[in-house]
């Protein structure tokens, strides 16, 4: 399909989608645990409310793909998605108890688990698979952008009015993430494409041509979910844990630093994503995952040894190079191995389920060694975790 000026202005919209939803698809990330750690709430009871919501959320990843590969109304499944996190993130003001914490990240993480696959097949079914890792990594650096600039609004507001205030800019994202959907101009994209077909393959016959077992038996794709499991696994907890970290030990203010932290690694994950593009055009995405791998054991040996507010700096930029490059080559090497099927989506699913299995234990984890020994101890922890996934890339 030639980039026409209406084309081109569907793929600004998608930008600006990517920055939207950046705020929105993680609720209110870390600053929900500085906010229930100011109500009184130990560090493995906010890991295990963090720990059932990404439990139930990736329950449903995998049949969400499923969905985003078949459904025509891709952009409707985000909307929807998008206004189930808003409003679930707004009861935890209203109603703060154990109960409606937990109804509330379940809900928030259940409605997230649709965004990732069907943002993937609307960005495929408009560039096509020769111009998605190119597209991916624009992609990545506009939903860094949105997440360093949405912290950086989040602080401001936070600091002045309380992590309350930062709902509202989170609500704000959303709304602008609805009238981006709506802009992206649905004759531009190809709803075979989007799901992994060949444009010329459309009827029965392709449908067929793979069927869906072998997705949960594919060798390679098996252990692209693996690496992802224990990377997440030492990854999730990380960010939340040095955040609740310093306002323990140092004298710091939790909405000030918790958006400090973030705003630093978005504003590396914005060059790393564009700069893994471009590897993953002349090289693959093989090395990506290595050297994603490799940033995050160094991340958590820092965050354990160096006892300063400061290790924030060494941390975060490690966190950008290990998120930035993951955000690129995941749907990318997905989108790869399963061309021609048909199960993209599907297939991305699977894979972000079970890398959803290592993130939702990841906080439960950190949180036990945080609360029975020490932060340090959880960072080390933490850091021991992805050395298995260099094990099971190879």
């Amino acid at each position: 399909m030639p980039d026409t000026p209406s084309k081109q202005k569907s793929l600004i919209f998608l930008s600006l989608l990517c920055f939207s939803l950046a705020d929105v698809r993680d609720g209110l990330g870390p600053f929900l645990g500085v906010y229930l750690q100011s109500l009184g709430w130990m560090p493995d009871e906010i890991g295990f409310v963090m720990t059932a919501g990404g439990l139930a959320g990736l329950v449903c990843t995998t049949p969400l793909g499923a969905l985003a590969d078949h459904t025509r109304y891709k952009r409707g499944l985000i909307a929807t998605s998008v206004l189930l996190i808003v409003v679930a993130c707004g009861m935890i003001f209203s109603w703060n108890g154990a109960a409606a914490v937990t109804f509330s990240k379940i809900l928030s993480c259940t409605a997230a688990a649709a965004i990732m696959p069907a943002l993937t097949g609307i960005t495929l079914g408009m560039v096509g698979q020769q111009g998605l890792p190119a597209r991916l990594g624009t992609n990545e650096a506009w939903s860094h952008a949105g997440n360093a600039v949405t912290a950086i609004l989040g602080g401001v507001i936070g600091y002045t009015s309380g992590i309350p205030g930062v709902f509202f800019v989170m609500a704000l994202m959303g709304g602008m993430a609805i009238f981006c959907l709506w802009s992206i101009a649905p004759r531009h994209i190809d709803y075979a494409v989007a799901r992994g077909l060949n444009p010329d393959s459309i009827g029965h016959a392709a449908l067929k041509s793979k069927k869906l077992y072998p997705l949960f038996t594919d060798k390679s794709l098996l252990v692209v979910g693996m690496t992802l499991f224990f990377f997440h696994l030492g990854n999730a907890a990380l960010l939340p844990l040095l955040g609740q970290s310093a306002v323990a030990r140092f004298e710091v203010n939790a909405a000030a630093y918790t958006a400090g932290t973030v705003v630093l690694a978005q504003t590396t994950m914005i060059l790393t994503a564009l700069w893994g593009a471009h590897i993953a055009q002349r090289k693959g995405y093989g090395p990506l995952f290595y050297m994603a791998l490799l940033a995050l054991p160094l991340r958590g040996c820092i965050a354990g040894l160096w006892n300063s507010p400061w290790s924030i700096i060494p941390v975060q930029l490690l966190d950008g190079v290990g998120a930035g490059l993951l955000g690129v080559a995941t749907p990318g090497i997905v989108a790869r191995l399963l061309q021609g099927g048909g199960h993209i989506n599907m297939g991305l699913g699977f894979v972000l389920t079970i890398q959803g299995v290592g993130a939702s234990f990841s906080n439960a984890y950190g949180g036990l060694f945080a609360h029975h020994a020490s932060y340090s101890a959880a960072f080390f922890a933490l850091a021991a975790a992805p050395c298995a996934g260099l094990v099971c890339s190879r």
